[in-house]
């Protein structure tokens, strides 16, 4: 009888178990269901790359080309120079932004030390806001500081600093640090978040044990809140890794113009011209399609990258 009722009660355990599953599943199914909407479904739109779509005819009313598109990306010498230079920006923009990712992380660091909660807030607002500013109005700041009738070349120009106005966004010189100086204006407050949030989960008895050893406030964020950062800063350099060909588009599209198309025209940004601009969907699709394979590819070796260095896999 005892046997039987310990069977019923774990019985009961296990069903119980199996309701709450349920309930979780049932809470993350309808972000289940916008992943698939938003990252799988849009996939299906693969398939342009193998015909020779002209809109605005249906795409079965379109010639089936196989891997023409494909073929003609690595066979043609123009098409190849311009997806090569495209690269080469894709590449560079990656690169600085990698470079600097860094700076959130001392943004952080440095903030922590600040004693006075109310300017410790002021700060950590200011320098968030940027984030939630579309780029329309970033390039609207930018064109009414840098441009040639724009503040800063007013005033170098009544104080005699120059005689003719400085071309900042309709020059080709620079791009790159131009590009990488508003992005980390944009982003530096945002992507110290989650840099703060680790520090607020750090011992406190740690920092207790080095003041009662002498350490001074130097010393106590290089040998405990730079270590204790260092694990979250390498997932987020991995994630960037893998993410090394997504620029975004919103940024560049803004800021390009016909003097610095040549060296600011990224990856998704060239897409975008030669789908809507250039009107070839079908072109547009093959490179994008491949974009994608190469990223997957890229976020697997970053994958096992880290199951090597850290014994953990960050998918």
């Amino acid at each position: 009888m005892k046997q039987i009722g310990t069977l019923s009660r774990e019985s009961r355990g296990w069903k119980r178990k199996d309701w709450n599953g349920f309930l979780y599943f049932l809470m993350i199914l309808p972000f289940i269901l916008l992943v698939f909407l938003f990252s799988y479904f849009p996939l299906h739109g693969w398939v342009y790359a193998f015909f020779d779509y002209k809109p605005p005819r249906s795409l079965f009313q379109c010639d089936f080309v196989g891997s023409q598109w494909f073929r003609m990306l690595f066979r043609n010498k123009i098409q190849m120079k311009q997806l090569l230079q495209v690269m080469k920006n894709t590449f560079a923009m990656s690169f600085l932004n990698i470079l600097t990712s860094f700076l959130p992380v001392a943004f952080a660091v440095f903030l922590n030390e600040i004693k006075c909660k109310r300017f410790k807030a002021f700060v950590q607002t200011f320098t968030t806001l940027p984030n939630f500013i579309s780029w329309v109005l970033v390039y609207s700041v930018a064109f009414s500081l840098f441009s040639s009738s724009g503040m800063m070349n007013t005033m170098m120009q009544n104080w005699g600093l120059v005689k003719e106005p400085l071309k900042f966004l309709d020059s080709d010189s620079h791009t790159y640090l131009w590009m990488m100086s508003w992005n980390v204006w944009k982003n530096l407050g945002w992507g110290a978040i989650i840099y703060l949030a680790a520090i607020a989960g750090i011992d406190q008895e740690l920092y207790e044990a080095g003041r009662i050893d002498g350490a001074n406030r130097f010393q106590l964020m290089k040998f405990i809140t730079v270590p204790a950062l260092l694990p979250t800063f390498f997932i987020m350099l991995m994630l960037s890794v893998a993410n090394f060909l997504n620029n975004g588009l919103d940024q560049y599209y803004v800021f390009q113009n016909s003097f610095n198309k040549e060296h600011i025209q990224v990856l998704d940004l060239y897409v975008y011209n030669i789908g809507m601009t250039g009107s070839s969907y079908s072109l547009a699709t093959a490179i994008s399609m491949l974009k994608s394979i190469i990223s997957v590819v890229l976020l697997t070796i970053v994958n096992l990258g880290s199951k090597q260095v850290r014994g953990e896999s960050i998918i």
